[in-house]
């Protein structure tokens, strides 16, 4: 898999995943210092199945423990994932 890069604005940002040209991307909205909201993931159709989704998901969280900060699931595919892994607890905000 190809690093994963963050690119922030004002208002959040997003994480980027390029994979043979093809280009993945999870969208957050910073509400405060301590909280984000990931509203957002596309992975194209090409790269379905190979686990870019996940990586971006695991990346959140672990920019979220570095940071400090929780993070709300509001994205349908992060929520799942979210729930699938009991383990991210100490970093959602239900």
């Amino acid at each position: 898999m190809t690093d994963i890069r963050e690119e922030v604005t004002k208002s959040g940002g997003r994480y980027v995943a390029t994979v043979v040209g093809h280009e993945s991307e999870m969208t957050y909205s910073r509400v405060s210092p301590r909280l984000i909201i990931i509203d957002h993931t596309d992975v194209p159709d090409a790269l379905r199945g190979k686990g870019v989704g996940q990586a971006l998901a695991l990346h959140a969280v672990e920019a979220a423990r570095a940071g400090g900060w929780k993070i709300i699931p509001l994205c349908p595919f992060f929520k799942a994932q979210s729930l699938r892994h009991p383990e991210w607890e100490d970093v959602i905000n239900k």
